[in-house]
């Protein structure tokens, strides 16, 4: 049985869960991303080039599995055999075990796209099936190509051009002219979402209250402050 002593003794090993749930999503087997958990839980010990003959029983594996599991992950480049000058001047070789996590960023990063790029194609159907039911018709190849202009090169997003879709439906005009002068307005203004949007329309309205109320107030007839209570009577 062993003792707490000696369980704490042994040290503990810290790696991420997102290594552990995308290992084979990197192209890594279980016994490869084994090993190369021996040689990290080595390094957080302290021991850089591990002795593969210990590693070998600790696995249950010959040393030839080893090192052929060792060759894949070198071959893979999730390993790299790299050779040093300690503080003597003496060299030393150690595995470099960092590309595995270079490797996890560059899958996280291209996961995050291909969502951001899905979510952006729903986006995009989203909005051509609102200017079809807004405008109440199919839309033309060169409604299609200017769309695209928008997106592609303009750099506006599906969301916002949606957005002053609905700014051209609230005041009746049903042309992509008048759509695109809205864009060009919020780019101006480097308006992009539609919490900017939102503060805009709130700030318009805000203005227009405050002009119907400015023009109430000048049409308003003049009323004579004459104190009719305080007339003498020349008769009296």
């Amino acid at each position: 049985m062993i003792s707490l002593q000696d369980y704490l003794a042994a040290g503990e090993t810290t790696i991420s869960n997102l290594l552990l749930q995308n290992y084979t999503k990197l192209d890594l087997n279980t016994n490869e991303f084994m090993l190369w958990l021996q040689l990290y839980a080595a390094h957080q010990a302290g021991e850089d080039f591990p002795n593969l003959t210990l590693i070998a029983k600790t696995m249950g594996s010959t040393v030839e599995q080893i090192y052929s599991l060792l060759n894949n992950l070198v071959e893979k480049e999730f390993v790299v055999l790299e050779t040093a000058l300690d503080d003597n001047g003496r060299q030393s070789d150690r595995y470099n075990l960092l590309p595995a996590f270079e490797k996890l960023s560059r899958l996280e990063e291209q996961e995050r796209f291909e969502t951001e790029e899905k979510n952006d194609l729903a986006a995009q159907k989203k909005m051509l099936k609102s200017f079809e039911q807004e405008f109440g018709r199919p839309l033309s190849p060169i409604e299609y190509q200017k769309i695209g202009y928008w997106i592609n090169d303009d750099h506006y997003s599906p969301g916002l051009i949606e957005l002053a879709l609905q700014e051209a439906v609230l005041n009746q005009a049903y042309n992509f002219k008048y759509i695109e002068t809205v864009l060009q307005s919020w780019e101006k203004k480097n308006i992009r979402s539609k919490a900017q949007v939102e503060e805009e329309q709130r700030r318009r309205k805000q203005i227009l209250l405050q002009k119907d109320e400015q023009n109430q107030s000048e049409e308003l007839p003049k009323v004579s402050l004459y104190n009719w209570l305080e007339r003498k009577d020349p008769d009296a």
